[in-house]
């Protein structure tokens, strides 16, 4: 545990240069006085006019920085809607201001660890929410264009005032303009939409559990998850200084289809196309079963990036490494943001790139993420009931059935489910990367959903991630990380890890619609008993299936537990010659054209319950 006691030297700046690396200390160390540190707030604008009112929007970005510094210092920056609607952190923390409107209170850790060490934390308040002029757009260029905005204002091209309306310019004279962006979730994501423009200054980014594409959010590959975007933005703009945003809800709603169309509202909001734009480095961290902002996100995120990176993955749900890791987690982002804003030569962007949780608080790390050795391999489900990689043949039919979802799938599937096992597995067998899945299929009606899991079949112990706290358990005893202040305290109750046994384990899943099987952009309804070839993406996983379990592969129709089914449900009849899956493997995968007896694990016939034992 690191305190906010005054020890070490810091490094001496010179208009914002560090000095060499050989007269450099090996970290930043906590001497400027915390509870002295200069608490303002500067009104940036965006140029832009979201709420209609004639104005230019101004948003709010508080800053918490030192008063003795005599040299220009960086900023860690969170951009956030949920500063005054729903929290951040485990305890669900909100800004407060004093009666002058004087920011106290700067949700999470970071001002109190990262100001006594020479640092400035800036909290911005996205447009629409809490202080701050104009209107969510949850992603757009309203959202993303407020955060880039107070980069560009940290290094000198844009205008800051000292008020919201009217006031005096305002220049941010005591930054080196070097910018660090981190945040959980809906700020995590706008981390990534920012650096995806390519602004300047923005030296690296911190996303965790962040969204990639909204799309991926609200949609998948023409299936709907059923929300859209214009309930989160009346969300986070329900505390906001009373502008009308209606107009923006509505294009909201009218861009956002009720089906699973790609459109120029998803496209505006895809920030995986800009990421050769990003200049910035990246510190990933996700939970393989987060089912908020699901494991597609990081994977396609990952794979775009150029940049210098590492990866977190824990087992997790939607949580932060601050409640599962925080130790190594407050160690690593000292190291990152000293090597990347400060300049020091501490060597943290070498050494393993990926950092894995194979068993609840027992992490493996990796040289590269997909695992170096894992190959794409095509697995193909035979009648037999059999997955392996030998040509199949004839065919398989299911039922849709939209009451049920994808544990009712692995356990008793009857005949709304079709189930194909490689069987025991002499050796261990990693799932590292993003998985797809090709289905040919005939439908008997007009409309239809197809769905995939990939199982770990076998006894495990894992993190609840369909818990309360999705794999964690908050306690009652704190934990102080860094300085504390009349109003805002650096202390948080430490989380531990909550664990069950399990017979199986779902580690990756994908939803399509059939009728989206030539183009994203437009379904086309399906004819009867015709054919339709479709590929789409399941969830990007690291997992190891062990020796004497078995990797299923489950195909059905509407996965109940996600997506919202078809007009006329129906029967779908597989082309197994031509269904498959592609599954990035390190390890082998038998042919499988028999079924070898499980050795404590679960035999998984066709059709028919999953016997476990």
């Amino acid at each position: 545990m690191r305190t906010g006691v005054v020890c070490g030297i810091l490094a001496v700046f010179l208009a914002g240069t560090v000095v060499p690396a050989a007269a450099a200390p090996a970290a930043s160390e906590p001497v400027y006085d915390y509870a002295k540190a200069i608490r303002e707030t500067v009104w940036v604008d965006i140029g832009r006019d979201g709420d209609g009112d004639g104005r230019p929007d101004r948003v709010a970005a508080d800053i918490v920085r030192p008063s003795e510094a005599a040299s220009r210092v960086p900023v860690i920056m969170d951009a956030s809607p949920y500063y005054s609607c729903c929290g951040r952190g485990n305890e669900s923390e909100l800004k407060s201001y004093d009666s002058t409107g004087k920011p106290v209170k700067f949700p999470l850790f970071y001002d109190n660890y990262f100001v006594p060490r020479g640092y400035a934390v800036v909290l911005v308040g996205l447009a629409g929410t809490n202080r701050s002029d104009g209107c969510a757009d949850v992603g757009g260029p309203s959202d993303v264009g407020s955060a880039r905005k107070v980069v560009d204002w940290l290094n000198g091209r844009a205008t800051g005032y000292s008020a919201k309306t009217g006031g005096s310019a305002v220049t941010a004279g005591w930054s080196t303009g070097n910018v660090g962006m981190i945040g959980k979730s809906y700020d995590g994501t706008i981390a990534n939409g920012v650096a995806a423009t390519g602004v300047a200054g923005l030296k690296t980014i911190v996303p965790i559990s962040a969204i990639s594409s909204w799309y991926d959010y609200y949609r998948s590959d023409g299936a709907t998850f059923g929300s859209n975007p214009a309930g989160l933005a009346q969300t986070v703009e329900a505390r906001n200084s009373g502008q009308n945003c209606s107009a923006q809800n509505q294009a909201l709603t009218s861009g956002a289809s009720a089906n699973g169309d790609y459109g120029p509202l998803w496209a505006d909001r895809n920030y995986v196309t800009g990421a050769r734009n990003v200049r910035a480095s990246v510190l990933l961290s996700h939970g393989v079963n987060d089912l908020n902002v699901k494991t597609i996100h990081f994977g396609q995120w990952w794979d775009a990036l150029t940049v210098e990176k590492k990866i977190w993955l824990s087992q997790t749900g939607h949580v932060d490494p601050f409640d599962y890791r925080r130790a190594d987690w407050v160690d690593l982002l000292h190291r990152w943001f000293d090597h990347y804003l400060l300049g020091f030569d501490n060597g943290v962007q070498n050494g393993p790139v990926a950092s894995v949780e194979r068993q609840p608080d027992q992490w493996a790390d990796q040289s590269a993420y997909p695992a170096a050795t894992a190959v794409a391999t095509t697995l193909r489900p035979h009648a037999s009931g059999t997955l392996g990689t030998a040509a199949a043949a004839g065919t398989a039919s299911f039922t849709d059935n939209p009451g049920a979802g994808e544990d009712t799938w692995v356990t008793n599937p009857g005949s709304a489910a079709l189930t194909y096992s490689t069987g025991a597995l002499a050796a261990g067998l990693q799932v590292s990367g993003t998985s797809s899945v090709t289905v040919t299929a005939t439908p008997s009606t007009s409309s239809a959903r197809v769905s995939a899991l990939l199982v770990d079949l076998g006894p495990a112990t894992i993190r609840n991630f369909a818990g309360s706290g999705e794999g964690i358990r908050t306690g009652t005893t704190e934990t102080c990380w860094g300085s504390s202040a009349p109003g805002d305290d650096a202390c948080y109750r430490v989380a531990s890890a909550d664990v069950k046994k399990v017979t199986y384990t779902i580690i990756s899943r994908g939803w399509a619609d059939l009728a989206n099987y030539a183009s994203l952009a437009q379904e086309r309804p399906l004819t009867p008993g015709t054919a339709y070839t479709m590929t789409f993406r399941l969830a990007s996983t690291d997992h190891i299936v062990p020796r004497g379990h078995a990797l299923a592969l489950i195909i059905g129709g509407t996965d109940g537990s996600f997506i919202r089914g078809p007009a006329q449900p129906g029967r779908l009849t597989l082309d197994l010659a031509r269904t498959s899956a592609s599954v990035p493997l390190a390890g082998v995968v038998p042919a499988a054209t028999t079924h070898p007896a499980l050795d404590g694990g679960a035999f998984v016939p066709s059709s028919g319950p999953v016997e476990l034992r």
